[in-house]
């Protein structure tokens, strides 16, 4: 009997088992995501507050959040996040003397060309009276690209510091130091007598010189009132500004995609998200500041007027390609790129925002994932729990465009606005991701396992790779059109197997290592020029993946469905960032969005682009190539001419170069048929892999709808990163250190630090983690660490030791408070030594 009734447990236990499994849910945990616009910021937050929609996929200000009513701020659930920041991009032609530039006969003079000019600015303008009058307290002042109080931000913004940079300005230094330069520059004997002073003006020849600055005018509370007030500054300085007040869409074509040579700006109230939340910003500095990137005046297209600096673009592409040994060399290449592009001042800081973002509290079962530097974010989405399995997403666009740039997704311009990216960020899962919770490289659909690095330096002092590269080992040679083995004799920096959670794209096609060597041997056909003319090279495409192209070669083991990458990637303050940095893609975007389609989309594209159209349109993969259409998978006109273009490859037997031997006749007619039949079911050609698949979309009604992808073979269930992500976190509520310290004496610090479960907003007293203070000078950062006294209060003493050696003068001291799994907390103050 005893024997029986185990049994029956057992079985009942199988069963139970077997339940589990089979209710198990493949993809996110919503069914559907509902996507619309509002076109006014309050009706969006006033319809989030009723339940018309779950929740404004937009980050708001302090002063709008502050002026709710306490009826609405029940409603809603907010995230705070310190997110948004503002700069000014200026156009810098010719950035040399006598800073004369001539348009249709016309010479005109730019101030901005002189770089004491751009420099002063910094000083010129009053950044905390930005944050206290027009973001109504709810940020900080800003200096460099890295947002205080984000991860790993303060030895960027101590540059800053130490080049004598302060929240306040000195309006006074900063009007001398301008017409310093306007004087030295109106004794150039090429504009002796031109450029003059007259009643407070600055003119040349005669007219005043008038600065064309774009003020984005849909952002009406924040950078209108902000263009307003550097205008008003600037005019002190004598020199008039033209107030244009445009949109979006205007002003971005003309700032980022005009030549500067046409002369028609000179200055843009930029606005950024974060986009992640991240630990190490160097690339972000190799965006705002070197112009290989393509960020800055010219944007890199040959064929305009580009802003150049050789040094910056040297210590930038170091620095992007882990070209240096140790974790000190890192930060001072880093960090002497930094200085350059401040010193350049062609991109200039003002100020970070605290962003809020708002859910309707009734709608959801708990708080979404959220990026802890960036906000709501596709994480947001893939773990939303709704009452219904519907979530409804709505976003804020003053025009009321939710369509607004190409879905390109190969060119540097694909995807260029928020709206596009809060859309297709859900459609695609890449191989690794940054965590939004510990700013960690996490991996996604890539293991790796086996990672070394081993590096040098070369009798010319160059760093390099100690590894020796499997001689079996494969590049793809965009002359000869295949694979080549590399042979003996090649080494690189780093090695790492590789495995990928293979599944289905949308379509029904299996992912595969084509999928792989084919976006490898894309990337090398359209970056290399192999002959004068060459159709299938794009020198856009070529200025952005270049530089950051460190791939050596691949053995695709495809026996025991594994790669072996070998790289020249170093990076000691983070191995898990070198890891990652060689997980294999197969996306082919040059546009440093996480977006991608299938191969023969992309095959499909690049014929188009290159060897002509079936409608005879001209594509291009760029936003701004004259007598050129950008290609974009949504358009009708171009997704019309993609399908046709499949059905030729179809007629044709086509098989790309790339994956001749490895990809049969069949198999790739098996794909262009799904992929056929995928555009005229859905009318698009975003054909993808991730937890979410576009169903619907309207770009005239700006209305989308997204589906989850509940194929059998997708790798992860609906709780999955829900899971991963759940972790306690350090919070610092309160730094209590003196204003002023005699030299020679004890500083007591005490720091109150609580712990709350992220992604929840629930705080305790936090009685475990590291917490520490570092105190910075000019020379040095000096650490020590915050004892544990009682739940939430950390104590820690600078001593009479170090305050003896110190000049008398102000100090920056920083409290850290971090747990493993996510990012940390940190508050800075200011201390006088006397």
């Amino acid at each position: 009997m005893k024997r029986s009734l185990t049994i029956f447990m057992i079985f009942v236990l199988l069963l139970t088992s077997l339940s589990v499994i089979a209710l198990a849910k493949k993809g996110p945990i919503v069914d559907k995501i509902y996507f619309d616009v509002r076109m006014k910021e309050e009706i969006g937050i006033q319809d989030t507050a009723a339940g018309n929609t779950d929740v404004f996929f937009y980050g708001l200000d302090g002063p709008q959040i502050m002026g709710l009513d306490q009826a609405t701020l029940d409603k809603l659930e907010l995230y705070t996040i310190p997110s948004g920041s503002w700069s000014l991009m200026l156009n810098p032609i010719p950035n040399k003397a006598p800073y004369t530039w001539t348009v249709e006969d016309k010479e005109y003079f730019n101030p901005f060309a002189i770089k004491e000019v751009r420099f002063a600015l910094n000083w010129l303008i009053d950044r905390q009276y930005i944050v206290d009058e027009i973001l109504g307290g709810a940020g900080g002042p800003m200096f460099t690209m890295a947002t205080p109080g984000q991860p790993g931000t303060y030895k960027y913004n101590l540059v800053a510091s130490r080049m004598g940079m302060t929240a306040e300005g000195d309006e006074e230094k900063a009007l001398a130091d301008i017409e310093s330069a306007m004087v030295k520059a109106s004794e150039l004997p090429e504009n002796k007598g031109k450029l003059v002073k007259t009643d407070g003006w600055w003119s040349f020849n005669g007219e005043p010189i008038s600065l064309q600055f774009l003020i984005r005018v849909d952002d009406p509370n924040g950078r209108v009132k902000e263009g307003e007030y550097v205008a008003q500054q600037l005019e002190k300085a004598g020199i008039k500004v033209e107030r244009l007040l445009w949109d979006r869409v205007k002003a971005i074509k003309t700032a980022y995609y005009s030549n500067p040579a046409d002369y028609l700006w000179h200055m843009y109230t930029e606005g950024w998200g974060a986009g992640a939340t991240r630990a190490f910003w160097e690339h972000i500095v190799c965006q705002m500041y070197a112009p290989w990137y393509g960020y800055m005046a010219g944007g890199a297209e040959p064929s305009n007027w580009n802003y150049t600096n050789e040094k910056l673009n040297e210590l930038t592409t170091k620095a992007y390609s882990g070209d240096f040994l140790t974790e000190d060399e890192y930060w001072e290449t880093i960090l002497e790129a930094l200085e350059l592009g401040l010193s350049d001042a062609c991109r200039i800081y003002v100020a970070y925002s605290t962003d809020y973002y708002v859910a309707n509290k009734e709608s959801f079962n708990g708080r979404m994932a959220y990026g802890l530097g960036d906000g709501l974010n596709k994480w947001s989405m893939i773990t939303a729990n709704t009452d219904d399995g519907i979530l409804r997403a709505t976003q804020y666009s003053a025009k009321g465009g939710l369509f607004m740039g190409a879905w390109d997704p190969v060119g540097t311009d694909g995807f260029s606005d928020v709206y596009a990216n809060n859309i297709a960020g859900v459609l695609y899962d890449a191989s690794t991701f940054e965590s939004p919770v510990s700013a960690v490289a996490t991996s996604n659909r890539a293991i790796w396992s086996d990672v070394e690095t081993k590096v040098g330096r070369d009798a010319d002092g160059n760093v390099v790779g100690l590894i020796d590269v499997d001689p079996r080992a494969v590049k793809y040679d965009s002359v000869a059109k295949e694979w080549v083995e590399v042979g003996e004799g090649l080494t690189s920096m780093t090695t790492g197997t590789y495995e990928i959670r293979f599944s289905n794209f949308h379509h029904g096609i299996s992912m595969s290592f084509a999928d792989y060597m084919y976006a490898n041997a894309f990337t090398e056909e359209w970056m290399n020029e192999d002959f004068e003319g060459d159709p299938y090279f794009d020198a856009e495409y070529e200025s952005y993946v270049k530089p950051g192209e460190t791939g050596v070669a691949t053995v695709y083991d495809r026996k025991n469905q594994k790669f072996i990458n070998f790289y020249d990637y170093n990076f000691p303050p983070s191995k898990e960032r070198v890891a990652a940095h060689g997980a294999p893609s197969w996306t082919v975007s040059a546009s440093g969005h996480a977006v991608g389609v299938t191969w023969e989309i992309v095959e499909a594209m690049g014929r188009m682009v290159a060897e002509g159209s079936v409608s005879d349109e001209i594509y291009s993969f760029s936003a701004n190539k004259e007598g050129t259409v950008e290609v974009d998978v949504l358009r009708p006109t171009c997704v019309a001419d993609i399908k046709a273009e499949l059905v030729k490859m179809k007629e044709e037997a086509h098989v790309p170069a790339s994956l001749r031997g490895i990809v049969k006749i069949r198999e790739a007619i098996e794909r262009y048929d799904a992929a056929i039949d995928f555009i005229a079911d859905y009318g698009h050609a975003y054909i993808s892999n991730g937890p979410f698949y576009l169903a619907k979309f309207d770009t005239v009604a700006n209305y989308a709808e997204v589906r989850a992808f509940r194929d059998a073979t997708y790798p992860f269930d609906s709780n999955h990163w829900t899971e991963v992500f759940k972790t306690p976190r350090l919070v610092i509520d309160e730094f209590d250190i003196p204003m002023m310290s005699e030299i020679g004496e004890d500083i007591q610090v005490t720091i109150n630090v609580s712990s709350v479960i992220y992604p929840e907003d629930i705080a305790s007293a936090a009685t475990e983690g590291t917490v520490k203070v570092i105190l910075i000078t000019d020379n040095d950062e000096i650490e020590f660490v915050a004892e544990y006294v009682s739940p939430g209060v950390f104590e820690a003493t600078i001593p009479s030791a170090k305050t003896a050696e110190l000049a008398e003068g102000s100090y920056t001291v920083l409290a850290i408070a971090s747990k493993e799994g996510a990012v940390p907390s940190n508050v800075s103050a200011m201390v006088i030594i006397y």
